[in-house]
Parts: C-alpha cells; structure tokens; sequence
C-alpha cells in the first residue's frame, strides 16, 4: 500500500486485521478478542475488541462502578463492575399477602399451612385422612375444610341411599310394578287380571310392567231379532227373541200387533 515496512514489524489494518512483515511478505490475520467480562461495552472507536471498562445493560451503557436498577426490577439493586453485571433481589419473610404499597420491595409470599403434622403450599387443596367427603383448602397460612358439594336429587326422600364409601346419596331404581293403579277408581290390579272398565264390550288386561292394555270386543249379528241381555256385550240369539219390546222364547207363540188375526211364532236359526 505504498508503505515501507521493516522485517518482523507488527501492525493493525482497517477491518481489524493484524499485519507482520516476515521475508519480503505481509501476512495478515484476524484480530482475536478474548473478552473476560460477561457485559463489555462495545468496541470503541478505531478499536476492534470490546472492553471491560464499563457495562453494557439492556442495551444501557453503564460505567465502572455505576449502581442501578433494571427497568422490572422490583427494588432489585445492580452494579457494575469489571464488565459484570451483579444484581441483588431483597430477601422478604413470609406473610400474609397485605395490600401492597409502592414503598414496599418485597413481593407477596403467602405463609404455608401446618396441618396434622403436614405442610402445605399456599392455595393448595386436599383432603382428610381417610374421609374423601371433606374439601380442605391452605389459605395463607390457615386451612378451612368444607363438606363436598352433593348433586341435587329428583327423586323423592324414600327413595334415596347412601352407599359405602360414599359421600353423597343417589337414586334407588323404583321398584317393579305389582300390578297395575287406575287413578280414576282407586283400584288396583294384580299382572295379568282382566276385567270390564264399565263397557261391557270393552276388555282391559294388567300388563307385567305395569301398564294396562285395552281392546274393544266386536259383535257379530247372527238373528233379525237378537236378545239384548243387560250387561253382555253381544246380542244373544239362541235364548229367544225379541218382537216390539217384548222377549219370547224359542218356540213360543204369539199373536201379531200389527194382526190380530195373524199368529207368529220365535224360531232360532
């Protein structure tokens, strides 16, 4: 570079490069920092190795020996020195988590709970020894036990139990039906029984599950004149017959109301 250099000298190039002149050549290697501070500041103007001098902070040049806070910091105190960042965080006791004031460095740390011979962390829940029933909960330092909730139920008071091992009561299966209840009579009906609702050509049967089936008796006329019996369903035609209101039996003889001189007579066919 137009430069004379004498045999074995030493130099710094732009770029951070060092130069030695050995045998008429130049030979240039790459400056080699070695930075023994975990916060150095960075290469100052013309230089290419950063410096220990100072710090370099959350991108905030610090001085040797300069005293700060770090922006969350939460009264945490730093300091530089030799290129090194130290920081110290006060030590707070345990407490009961109070109101916290701007004047006050210590953060909220809830007391532990001592119970039965156990500790344990604030927020924390568990449950008695042997009783899975009760809810217990460590609230800064104190623990209060609550039963554990139980679902409401929609069957009646009789119809509930309380198994073993278990907390809360639940719904007995409704026991199988004896037979059948009609709510209009007040009646009750074994499984199986078969009676008359009040028309006589009208079946009902009490089915095993309780519930009752019902079927209608359709009647085929045999005779012109059947004999409606009071409380049969069908009309009878082998006990007679019946001629303007009147019932005779098979047979039987009689005059005509429409001609005296004309005689009938009840056959059954």
């Amino acid at each position: 570079r137009g430069i004379s250099r004498e045999p074995g000298s030493r130099w710094t190039e732009p770029g951070c490069q060092n130069c030695t002149c050995q045998g008429g050549q130049v030979l240039c290697d790459t400056v080699s920092c070695s930075v023994p501070c975990s916060h150095p500041l960075p290469a100052p103007a013309g230089g290419c190795c950063p410096t220990c001098t100072g710090c370099l902070h959350e991108g905030v040049a610090r001085a040797e020996g300069d005293v700060f806070s770090p922006s969350n910091g939460n009264c945490t105190i730093c300091v530089c020195l030799a290129g090194n960042v130290s920081c110290l965080s006060p030590e707070c006791p345990p407490g009961s988590c109070p109101s916290p004031s701007p004047a006050d460095c210590c953060s909220c740390n809830p007391e532990k709970c001592n119970f039965r011979g156990r500790t344990y962390a604030h927020g924390a829940r568990f449950s008695l020894d042997g009783d899975d029933c009760t809810t217990c909960v460590c609230q800064g330092g104190e623990v209060e036990c609550s039963f554990t909730p139980c679902p409401v139920l929609d069957c009646p008071q009789h119809q509930r139990q309380l198994g073993p091992g278990q907390c809360c009561s639940t719904c007995r299966d409704p026991p199988a039906p004896a037979g059948c209840f009609l709510d209009d009579n007040g009646v009750e009906f074994p499984v199986g029984q078969i009676w008359s609702p009040g028309d006589p050509c009208e079946l009902c049967i009490c089915q095993a599950d309780g519930s009752v089936s019902c079927q209608r008796t359709d009647c085929v006329e045999t005779c012109p004149y059947p004999i409606r019996i009071p409380g049969q369903c069908c009309p009878d035609c082998s006990a007679g017959c019946t001629y303007m209101g009147r019932i005779f039996s098979n047979n039987e003889t009689f005059p005509s109301a429409l001609d005296p001189c004309l005689s009938c007579i009840c056959l059954v066919r």
